[in-house]
């Protein structure tokens, strides 16, 4: 019997209740009187300010409620489920004034946990409490009430225990899993949850731990298969407008616990509540609450001990990124690259293998990852495979780091990206190449194993980019295709047929130029084997899909020709300009390459069947290099620098190296090659036989890939290295090596002669002492560290077969007067054999590898090759002309314009170098095939005009000259029009 003298909000909160004998048979609702309910409702509606009361008094008695009803007391566990009820009544009726009941509510819901966890009935009222408060709170006094804090966080945590509870029976587990995820799923959504950031954190790392359990239970087939349903299927109606509403207009989620006789939930409808959790999570996270989650996630991994499951952690990252939203999706590879960089001295455990699964797994998924600094992630993993080949030479888990610098190729957003990652490999490489062995230096081991790893990542990026390309042409077209479209076996109209007669759409990237790959070619004279063949194949590789080749290749049946008829004179003028340029970098590589080979294959120490010599003593590359005689063609600059670390390069704002840099470590380079040239010293390996065989593949893929520049850079070092060898008789595997490469030309240029004087020399070796051509594979991933094979028996120096040489002239003369090579080359027989028999040295060769570039393709301001048309092959005079080559970068009308009426600015880019690089204005930064379906973006005109500032007086005529209008000093192209004569001033009347 209620008192007198109670308050009104009392008598109407105790009318909700049945009669305290009825209370037992209220069951199986257990549900408050419906009108009285109403009226309490209305009145808590009213009276905004009772509402701490209500909640007050509906608190204590939950209090006293649990306390008999865990000691066992029926009825009083009834009056509990009613209690219940009322108190979410009021939280979904009185949502405008939430904060006022939030604190005695959310403690009630932790007394209620904390007493009855057991009860799940009891529970999933509980629960179906809290999602009501999760539905319509604000989340403001999340951090700013103590206590309220306290008991939320404590909430989760008991939810999220009962999510990944372990009970025997099957059903039961379920049920109590479901509602924990049922609630969890209620905080997820609700702005409690990213009110604070610092509570953000609490409440994912209490989150976390019970989906990726439930994601570690469950098979990868059916995760994949539920996937698929998640955005499309929502766990609820109401919980897919999370957001979309205002909270007034929300409903809340009522959570029952399942009925008793009906079929119990299965495992697959625990993980379909699972990833709905995740889902929700990660599609409302930005970047920052991201990487609490994924920091959250390896936290509850290592608690679970979860990284044995591979497949399962792969499948978490993709589907973590996949699900993120579009512009935070970078914070997912990040987080595991930094969890890496953590771990990158500890010993190698399953959390670093799993780790770099996981990256790989994210960057060959068809998802963008927009925003991702590909640049500071290529780095750090480089940093980490140097930092673990230090520790141990042959770490399980190179080949993991190995994929994940090659997977970057899947992720290319912008043309210049494999270059500047090329680049970046690359110069890493010669840094490890030139660092001295000091105490503090890595192992030789370590070093060569550092070396091989970085190639194959390098290759592994450009092979991963093109396929990454295909892939998506296929799928452009397959999308764009109708689906009863005719099929046809003629080549789309925008594709490009090229001369090896392959219809392949232009590449949108930028291919690595020879200028920054040319860095690499010392490890052709490696002291170790594995970094020789290793490279070898990567050389091979370059030339073949990377090496740009201006109209430079084969026929459909192999053999070169002249030029198509489909190309127009100017194409194949500039192809020709390409080829007899000594400044086109492809040509410059080519003379490198031929330098270095000339060099291993006669120094002293590649003599078959020789002793090992003792290596040299190691040359100190900071001293000052000797220099040539005055009788060679070249000379070497005294260098006086130390070697710089990767990360003291000159870089500009978009991160490109520095090309000074880049020429500096290259002439350090070339400056030993030519010192043992010059001292006839030993590079400090012996050749073994299986090096022969890569040398031979290098040049027949040169002549195979580049033809014509191959033909005009290589046959006169194989008329030097022929000579060579005839002067040194033992050297006579060096005959069968040049014997094979003449019948590769042969073949290329459809050359019966020069094929018979071929074949003539090469019946003489005997089967057993031929050399193979060692198979073409890329070493795209980390594999062993090759054995080299010894030489056969005929090698022996007792049992010596001698090969004869090949006759030289007799082949001078066959391959210049082949018509194939004539119109490829545009020289007659006479200009032929001046061109191949001209005195070849390799010092020579690497000094023209070495010059000044005349296009500076990095800074994007001067004119490509194709441009520099020479008069001589255009049997013209152009005025035109003469503005090309006058200087390293091109001068136009605005130029002209701007001297005369007065710079815009003291920085006008038109007549100063700018200070730095930058990818917006410019060019692509190699001519490649590409260039020229590449537009360079104009100079931004945002910027407010400033006040001309009048020219110099010498600056017009300045200006003036660099166009090509003016007094001429020396220049390379002929004005079509005769100068005009002088008049004699002797014979000039007088004005009078």
């Amino acid at each position: 019997m209620h008192l007198l003298f109670s308050s009104n909000h009392v008598q109407l909160l105790n009318a909700c209740y049945p009669p305290s004998p009825a209370l037992l048979t209220a069951g199986p609702d257990y549900s408050p009187k419906s009108q009285e309910l109403s009226r309490l409702t209305y009145y808590a509606l009213n009276h905004p300010g009772k509402l701490n009361k209500l909640g007050s008094e509906l608190e204590k008695r939950l209090k006293a409620e649990c306390r008999k009803a865990k000691a066992g007391n029926t009825r009083t566990r009834a009056s509990l489920l009613i209690s219940l009820s009322i108190f979410r009544a009021l939280a979904v009726e009185c949502r405008r004034d939430i904060s006022l009941l939030s604190p005695p509510l959310v403690s009630a819901v932790n007394v209620t946990l904390s007493s009855l966890h057991s009860d799940l009935e009891v529970v999933a009222r509980a629960a179906s409490v809290f999602a009501a408060w999760t539905t319509y709170t604000d989340g403001h006094l999340i951090g700013a009430d103590a206590s309220l804090t306290k008991d939320y966080i404590s909430i989760l945590q008991m939810f999220s225990s009962l999510s990944s509870i372990e009970i025997k029976d099957q059903e039961l587990r379920n049920r109590t899993r479901l509602i924990g995820f049922a609630a969890l799923t209620g905080a997820l959504n609700s702005e409690a949850l990213y009110s604070d950031s610092l509570q953000f954190r609490a409440q994912v790392a209490t989150i976390m731990r019970p989906i990726l359990r439930t994601l570690l239970e469950a098979d990868v087939s059916l995760l994949d298969e539920q996937s698929n349903s998640v955005k499309e299927v929502p766990m609820t109606p109401y919980l897919a407008e999370f957001r979309r509403r205002p909270a007034i207009e929300r409903r809340a989620a009522s959570i029952h616990v399942h009925v008793d006789g009906e079929k119990g939930p299965a495992n697959s409808d625990v993980s379909s509540a699972c990833l709905h959790a995740l889902y929700s999570l990660l599609e409302h996270a930005n970047g920052a609450q991201l990487g609490h989650i994924m920091r959250s996630s390896f936290d509850s991994l290592d608690e679970l001990n979860g990284w044995p499951q591979v497949d399962h952690c792969c499948w978490f990252a993709k589907k973590s990124a996949e699900w993120a939203s579009y512009q935070y999706r970078y914070a997912i590879p990040t987080c595991l690259v930094e969890r890496l960089l953590e771990n990158q001295d500890v010993p190698t455990i399953s959390l670093h293998g799993t780790l770099a699964a996981m990256l790989k797994s994210v960057f060959t998924s068809p998802t963008p990852l927009i925003n991702l600094s590909t640049s500071d992630i290529n780095s750090n993993l480089i940093s980490i495979l140097m930092r673990r080949t230090r520790i141990d030479p042959q770490d399980r888990l190179l080949p993991a780091l190995v994929d994940c610098i090659a997977s970057l190729g899947c992720h290319i957003y912008y043309s210049d990206q494999i270059q500047d990652l090329a680049a970046e490999i690359i110069s890493r490489i010669s840094f490890i190449e030139n660092r001295s062995n000091s105490e503090s230096a890595v192992s030789e081991e370590g070093r060569s194993q550092s070396i091989r790893c970085l190639l194959a990542g390098l290759l592994g990026l450009i092979q991963a980019a093109d396929e990454h390309e295909n892939h998506e042409d296929v799928k452009r077209r397959l999308g764009a295709m109708p689906a009863t479209a005719p099929t046809s076996s003629s080549p789309p109209k925008s594709d490009t047929v090229h001369q090896d007669g392959s219809n392949q759409r232009p590449s949108r990237r930028t291919k690595v130029p020879p200028d920054i790959w040319q860095d690499t070619l010392s490890l052709l004279s490696s002291q170790e084997f594995a970094v020789r063949a290793d490279y070898a194949q990567a050389l091979v590789f370059y030339v073949t899909t990377e090496l740009p080749k201006f109209g430079d290749g084969l026929d459909p049946d192999g053999v070169k020709r002249g030029r198509r008829l489909d190309e127009g004179p100017l194409q194949h003028a500039a192809n020709l300009t390409s080829l007899l340029n000594p400044g086109d970098l492809g040509v410059k590589l080519l003379n490198a390459t031929h330098a270095f080979l000339y060099t291993i294959l006669t120094s002293t120490a590649s003599e078959t069947g020789a002793s090992p010599l003792p290596s040299p003593s190691p040359i100190n590359i900071d001293a000052p290099q000797v220099r040539i005689l005055p009788g060679t063609p070249a000379e070497l600059d005294q260098e006086n620098d130390t070697t710089e670390s990767p990360g003291s390069h000159n870089q500009s704002s978009n991160g490109r190296r520095s090309m000074a840099s880049s020429k500096q470590n290259r002439s350090r380079k070339f400056s030993l090659v030519l010192r043992l040239l010059q001292q006839q010293e030993s590079p400090g390996f012996n050749l073994t036989f299986s090096d022969y065989s890569n040398i031979l593949l290098i040049l027949i893929t040169l002549h195979e890939q580049l033809p014509a520049r191959a033909l005009i850079t290589g046959i006169p070092m194989l008329l030097a290295l022929e000579e060579k060898t005839r002067a040194d008789n033992s050297r006579h595997i060096n005959r069968v090596l040049i014997a094979k490469v003449w019948l590769t030309i042969a073949k290329v240029w459809d050359s019966p002669e020069l094929s018979q004087l071929a074949e003539k020399v090469l019946s003489s070796v005997p089967q057993s002492a031929d050399v193979p051509i060692a198979s073409a594979s890329p070493a795209a991933s980390y594999r062993p560290s090759p054995e080299p094979s010894s030489f056969p028996n005929q090698y022996d120096a007792k049992t010596r077969q001698v090969c004869p040489a090949m006759d030289a002239e007799a082949a001078l003369r066959a391959i210049s007067v082949n018509k194939n090579v004539q119109e490829a080359t545009g020289l007659d027989e006479q200009g032929l054999l001046r061109r191949l028999s001209h005195q070849w040295t390799p010092d020579a060769a690497l000094r023209n590898s070495s010059e000044n570039d005349d296009f500076d393709s990095v800074r994007g301001d001067a004119i490509s090759p194709l441009l520099r048309i020479s008069p001589a092959l255009m049997h013209i005079e152009n005025v035109s002309l003469q503005s090309l080559a006058r200087s390293t970068r091109g001068v136009g009308v605005t130029d002209l314009r701007e001297a005369l009426e007065g710079r815009s600015s003291m920085s006008n880019p038109a007549l100063v170098r700018p200070s730095s690089i930058s990818t917006l204005d410019h060019t692509s930064s190699i001519a490649g095939e590409s260039r020229h379906y590449l537009q360079s973006r104009p100079r931004s005109r945002s910027a407010p005009k400033k006040k001309a500032i009048p020219s110099k007086p010498g600056e017009v005529k300045d200006v003036l000259n660099r166009l090509g209008i003016g007094k001429q000093n020396g220049s390379l192209l002929k004005s079509s029009f005769p100068a005009l004569p002088k008049p004699d001033p002797r014979s000039t009347p007088r004005q009078t």
